[in-house]
């Protein structure tokens, strides 16, 4: 009941919550699945003839007419080659380099010019979007639906734009147009920012004798379930915000429940990575029908977010207009709060999963950006965060320190009465709760401090996580990226071998190391239990941790280093100023 036995036992129940979540739920779900696709396999040609590889949105207006999209089919092309089957508007910005296909105008060739895919020197940039055509297609495109009977021509996946001109910056929008030859010209304004925000102007003019109505949509479309953490603390897939509440909606879900609808007025829809977002940003004074989609096509995966506008009517000789959003980037929080505020975006900084206890890990964050911004330095920030922690928690602490001080005086006195009632567990609890009562000792002050700590370890945890600040963020000394583990190994001398031990072998680093070293020191300074093999259990717990945590981001595993630091000189003081001589000890 001392602190640090309850930390150990509070991290430990985690770990054994993690490791049977991986063994009783995910490898079972995955088996599951993969009998699910074979079955889906046997039908697929089937829904092939049926379904469209693009959303078949639906809008329940008042005659029930179904609005669909036209579809497209993938070749699972070469990127390259891929990109060279369209004509194409060139994108060049400070952020962004890719292009818009003008045979179908989709925004599907976006590069991240400020990020590598690793932190070696000459990683390639990340690549974000790609053409459907090519392999692992991943695409958004806006554009205009009617009902099924209305005999519409509308521009569709083959239909061949013309631009006013040949590049897209920051400060120079283009403007795409198409004429149905039947009385309808279309154009398509789309502006970018100097960051991810894409703004896309949708004018319908009707030039002809008859009025038309046609239904505004979005869709981000993805071919392959994608790399990901599997990680229960991070959400990446489907997500959105309909009618100010939150929806994460998993790659298995979406495979699962099938088609999932939501209406709204306003919010936004899109798909999260770990540190990238592809999300459609609506009018948010508008109603829209979103939905979450998911079907086969051979063995590759294909999921659909889309959402549809209730019908607009364009009389014969007038025009109408339409704007919505994409936003298509790295989830830079600075950039994400800023959209929210200007475009009144509800809850869009939440595409970064701060999870359930946002009301912590989000100020936690906010402050450790301001130190680290103020320092230069991230992993001084997390130091200095620290500190500012222990500040916090300074007065629960001392009186926690104060007990265990106590405890640690009272250690030869327990020692003497389990000696004289050996035979008698009973007699034993009965004389130690007197010595408890007489000395005004408790032994279970020091669970509140800890208690409340749990929460906040957890919430910095999840922020260096989920946070692109902290990629590939340097330190000091060997560690250039605080949010991956520590890229030393014992198993390798510290990197004087390079004999590239299997993946079973753990990553035991210098940090890891002396995580393990603290953790002992502040055992020392504990009562030790007395039970003599609870006391080599909770000897040998800083050698599993030091395994545990090989595997951590590196700033998560400094942050830990120096809280025990910090803590072992305070128990140190404290200890020695309440009479123990030698606060190290064994007792």
């Amino acid at each position: 009941m001392l602190e640090q036995r309850n930390l150990i036992l509070a991290i430990a129940v985690s770990v054994a919550i993690l490791l049977g979540f991986q063994i009783f739920y995910d490898a079972p779900r995955r088996e599951a699945e993969q009998a699910r696709q074979a079955a889906l396999r046997s039908t697929e040609q089937v829904q092939d003839q049926s379904t469209s590889n693009r959303p078949v949105p639906a809008d329940r207006n008042e005659a029930g007419a179904q609005v669909s999209v036209p579809g497209s089919e993938s070749r699972n092309l070469p990127r390259a080659e891929a990109l060279a089957i369209s004509p194409r508007v060139n994108i060049d910005t400070d952020k962004l380099f890719g292009s818009i296909s003008l045979r179908g105008a989709q925004i599907d060739d976006l590069i991240l010019n400020n990020y590598n895919e690793e932190l070696e020197d000459g990683s390639p940039r990340v690549t974000l979007l790609s053409p459907s055509q090519s392999e692992n297609g991943y695409f958004a495109e806006f554009g205009w639906s009617a009902a099924g009977d209305a005999g519409i021509k509308l521009p569709g996946l083959d239909t061949l734009w013309t631009s006013n001109r040949e590049t897209l910056t920051a400060t120079t929008p283009v403007t795409l147009t198409w004429d149905n030859g039947e009385g309808l010209r279309f154009e398509r304004t789309i502006a970018l920012d100097e960051d991810y925000l894409f703004t896309v102007s949708q004018r319908v003019v009707n030039y002809g004798t008859a009025s038309v109505t046609l239904f505004p949509f979005g869709l981000i479309s993805r071919h392959g379930t994608p790399k990901t953490t599997r990680f229960f603390i991070l959400h990446e897939g489907a997500i959105g915000v309909f009618d100010e509440i939150l929806e994460q909606v998993d790659y298995g879900d979406m495979e699962d429940d099938g088609p999932i609808e939501e209406t709204s007025v306003g919010g936004w829809i899109g798909i999260t990575d770990k540190y990238w977002l592809v999300a459609l940003v609506p009018d948010q004074r508008e109603a829209i029908t979103a939905s979450f989609n998911h079907r086969l096509a051979g063995d590759e995966d294909r999921y659909r977010i889309d959402y549809l506008r209730d019908g607009v009517e364009i009389a014969a000789g007038d025009q109408v207009e339409v704007t919505n959003r994409l936003f298509a980037g790295a989830k830079v929080v600075r950039i994400l709060d800023r959209y929210k505020k200007t475009l009144e975006i509800p809850l869009f900084d939440r595409a970064v999963d701060f999870g359930v206890l946002f009301f912590l890990t989000k100020p936690m964050f906010i402050v450790l950006r301001y130190l680290s911004d103020f320092v230069g330095n991230f992993g001084i920030g997390i130091l200095l965060l620290t500190v500012i922690v222990k500040i916090i928690f300074f007065p629960l602490a001392n009186k926690s320190y104060r007990a265990m001080s106590k405890m640690k005086l009272l250690a030869p006195e327990m020692k003497k009465i389990k000696e004289r009632h050996k035979d008698s567990r009973q007699d034993q609890q009965k004389a130690m709760m007197e010595l408890y009562k007489r000395e005004k000792a408790n032994p279970v002050s020091g669970c509140l401090p800890i208690v409340v700590q749990i929460p906040v370890f957890f919430a910095l945890y999840k922020v260096l996580f989920v946070t692109i600040e902290m990629r590939h963020t340097p330190f000091f000394g060997w560690i250039h990226d605080l949010s991956a583990p520590d890229p030393l190994n014992l198993f390798e001398a510290f990197g004087m071998l390079q004999w590239g031990p299997p993946e079973i072998i753990p990553i035991i680093g210098i940090w890891p190391i002396l995580m393990g070293l603290s953790m002992w020191l502040q055992q020392r300074l504990n009562p030790q239990p007395t039970d003599p093999m609870q006391a080599r259990i909770f000897m040998f717990l800083p050698f599993f941790f030091v395994f545990l945590l090989g595997g951590f981001p590196a700033g998560l595993v400094i942050y830990w280093t120096w809280n025990n630091l910090l803590s072992v000189a305070q128990q140190w003081v404290i200890m020695r100023r309440a009479g123990v001589k030698n606060p190290a000890a064994i007792t």
